[in-house]
């Protein structure tokens, strides 16, 4: 892995110890800050464990705050395709090995981003009895819900490789556009840097792109069943008190997403920032921050 330049910025916005889980000779990065129940946070594509820093700031003193980067993103490492399969089923091994080696005693609070959504709920509907809460932001563990297609960006990308694979590896246009497009309200320029550090390489690159093909949208699609199988269990989790945190500015997981989640989920806490767009934690930290420390309180294991 090409190391991520070592720029003060953004390092001091991310001051926590590095701990790594051996995968099958594979480094996969976590941070593990605090003690207490474990909060176990999920991020999706094209961010890494650097979108959890405020919330791991504010939870930590009072929590066990547990952060993994996916294989290919942050700090983990970034195998090629003959090396990592870079699909939904990997993803959940390697959740629930991290999950098995750090040997949480107590019930698990998942936090859920993009397709940390997918992610975590794989896990959740596959051992129900260990969740005690859930915390959704702007994400999904369904399918798309009815008359919703794919975005036309996220389409070209999946769709049209002879440019994708070049733009999104070469150019990495796929999370420097995300830097100006995810936040409604801006970010700055250490921010900017924080969240695109890992990918600086066109080898480093290869989780953005392989996160956005995996994407499933045909029944012959890998990770179709696998989308399925959680879409179909997750009234598994009813009993589990559920906090949604919704940026309203999402071009991908907007409000009818939103909507669906709550049909599901009818006694979720629903908030909606009309402020903030699919990086809400940037956009809204300190009012999401709050909402899920009370939120934590309030449904005590």
């Amino acid at each position: 892995m090409k190391k991520i330049p070592d720029r003060s910025g953004w390092r001091r916005l991310y001051p926590f110890n590095s701990h790594f889980l051996d995968i099958e000779g594979m480094k996969y990065h976590y941070l593990d800050e605090g003690a207490g129940e474990p909060v176990i946070m999920i991020h999706g594509n094209p961010t890494w464990s650097f979108y959890y820093r405020e919330l791991v700031k504010a939870l930590s003193p009072d929590y066990r705050t547990i952060v993994p980067d996916h294989i290919g993103c942050g700090l983990s490492d970034k195998p090629g395709i003959n090396e990592y399969d870079y699909r939904l089923k990997s993803r959940e091994q390697n959740l629930e090995a991290l999950v098995d080696h750090l040997d949480c005693q107590k019930k698990i609070t998942l936090v859920l981003h993009d397709w940390g959504g997918f992610i975590g709920m794989a896990l959740a509907v596959k051992y129900p009895e260990k969740i005690g809460r859930i915390v959704i932001l702007n994400t999904a563990a369904f399918f798309p819900p009815p008359g919703k297609r794919l975005p036309f960006r996220i389409w070209f990308a999946r769709n049209i490789r002879p440019i994708s694979i070049p733009a999104i590896l070469g150019l990495n246009l796929f999370s420097l556009s995300a830097l100006y497009m995810a936040s409604h309200k801006g970010l700055q320029k250490d921010v900017k840097t924080g969240l695109s550090a890992p990918y600086n390489s066109w080898k480093n690159r290869i989780a953005t792109l392989k996160f956005v093909e995996d994407i499933p949208v045909k029944s012959s699609d890998p990770s179709f069943n696998r989308v399925k199988h959680v879409d179909e269990n997750l009234q598994a989790l009813n009993h589990v008190p559920m906090l949604i945190c919704w940026g309203k500015h999402d071009f991908v997981f907007d409000t009818d997403y939103l909507a669906e989640w709550q049909r599901r989920f009818p006694e979720a806490k629903v908030h909606l920032f009309e402020n903030a767009g699919h990086y809400i934690l940037e956009d809204e930290p300190s009012r999401v921050t709050d909402l899920v420390k009370n939120f934590l309180k309030t449904n005590a294991l």
